[in-house]
């Protein structure tokens, strides 16, 4: 069992920056591929982007690929989002996940956290 808590959201303006946290609980977090994912109001969840145990695959949604910047600290079990040159299209409740396999769908990850709100303003 693994549980997964963001932080890092907040309010910013287009072009600006955030940092979004997911802090895991456990012993295992070495052994889960994590990922991003976010919900904007009124869509379906989607993809942002994803890392393998060790780092060694990482994958973006085309949307944020070159502005977003994932990565994981697995001495202090903790996967990041650097998000850059925020724009208001962006705005989203954003989800960290594990799971056994990386990648973009959704239903690979078995553990989710609550969610964390980013929103851009024009």
């Amino acid at each position: 069992q693994v549980q997964l808590v963001e932080s890092g959201g907040g309010l910013v303006q287009a072009g600006g920056s955030l940092r979004l946290s997911c802090a895991a609980s456990g012993r295992t977090f070495s052994s889960y591929a994590m990922a991003w994912f976010r919900q904007a109001p009124g869509k379906e969840r989607g993809f942002v982007a994803a890392i393998t145990t060790n780092g060694g695959r990482i994958s973006y949604a085309n949307s944020v690929k070159g502005r977003f910047t994932i990565s994981r600290d697995n001495a202090r079990n903790t996967v990041y989002l650097q998000m850059n040159s925020l724009k208001p299209e962006d705005t989203a409740v954003y989800y960290c996940a594990a799971g056994t396999s990386d990648g973009a769908y959704s239903p690979l990850y078995e553990f989710w956290g609550q969610g964390t709100q980013v929103t851009v303003s024009s």
